[in-house]
């Protein structure tokens, strides 16, 4: 587990935070403006919220930027008495916010995040302004949610092996040194940028999977898909309607290797038929180290005009 205080060499020199609500000490950092707007950032598989400190810089002169980790990740703790599926997630998450009071919510929402995400906005429609998936399925209650995440693991490296791991009995142990293995894990998913790669990068994401005990939060991720454990959030017909309504905006990385563009973002379409989408041929699944400038640029754009 990283120190709480850890800043990789000034490339994360936040403060740290850290709420009970969820039943662990949940880490987030909280920057910029006290009386900004709130962008909630919720990272994914197997990264934390160092993934967005670049739009951390970016929007922390205008906006109130609140990033935590998940269960299990970053500098939140990995209890050994908690299960670590995607509605264990959500119900962290809720508790987060509603033990914060945010309010007025842009969600950032990449890889995993976006289920968790959607599945805030299922429970907390009121609370949401804007939605922004980048790299990230938005699953809410479409009827061919289940087919598209079919498809995509049949032309996802990443989850055939996860499932190859599992029936073999060695997934918990691969992912268990994730300390070790983080770059090549990062490039299976489709990270396309070695130029971001060096000695502090490597330990910003690594030193998070310490041990295997640190590890319980990716195992347990890949091991609800494996075990068909994940509990999508299914929203009522009222806050459906509150969230469609809202603006929203979809960034994609088309070298993506786990979530292909092709099979999710008719997701996100079909809930916001005329918000905008953006590809980025260049950028992978971890598209915010691959693209940052043109995230930064987009997510900004974005907010000013919404």
């Amino acid at each position: 587990m990283i120190h709480a205080h850890e800043t990789f060499n000034d490339t994360y020199p936040y403060t740290p935070r850290f709420t009970d609500a969820p039943g662990f000490p949940m880490h987030y950092i909280a920057e910029g403006a006290s009386a900004g707007e709130i962008v909630l950032c919720l990272h994914g598989e197997p990264t934390w919220g160092y993934l967005f400190r670049h739009l951390i810089d970016a929007l922390r002169g205008t906006h109130r930027v609140i990033v935590p980790d998940h269960m299990g990740f970053g500098k939140s703790a990995a209890p050994m008495n908690r299960s670590y599926w995607l509605q264990d997630h959500i119900d962290n998450l809720e508790r987060f916010v509603l033990a914060l009071d945010l309010r007025d919510i842009t969600l950032v929402m990449h890889d995993f995040g976006g289920p968790v995400g959607m599945g805030l906005a299922a429970r907390q429609p009121d609370r949401i302004r804007r939605i922004v998936s980048i790299n990230g399925p938005t699953p809410f209650g479409q009827s061919d949610l289940g087919e598209r995440f079919v498809a995509n693991t049949t032309a996802s490296p990443w989850f055939q092996w996860i499932l190859k791991a599992h029936r073999e009995g060695r997934l918990e142990r691969v992912l268990g040194e994730l300390n070790f293995n983080i770059l090549s894990t990062l490039k299976l998913n489709g990270f396309e940028n070695p130029a971001v790669i060096s000695p502090t990068w490597l330990h910003a994401y690594g030193s998070a999977f310490e041990q295997p005990a640190d590890c319980l939060g990716p195992i347990g991720w890949a091991e609800g898909f494996a075990r068909d454990m994940h509990q999508f959030e299914v929203p009522s017909e009222s806050a459906r309607q509150i969230i469609v309504s809202k603006p929203a905006l979809a960034i994609w990385g088309d070298a993506d290797q786990t979530l292909h563009a092709k099979h999710f973002l008719p997701l996100f379409r079909e809930l916001f038929p005329h918000s905008a989408t953006h590809q980025l041929p260049d950028a992978g699944h971890y598209s915010l180290e691959d693209a940052p400038e043109t995230i930064n640029d987009l997510v900004r754009s974005f907010l000013s005009q919404s």
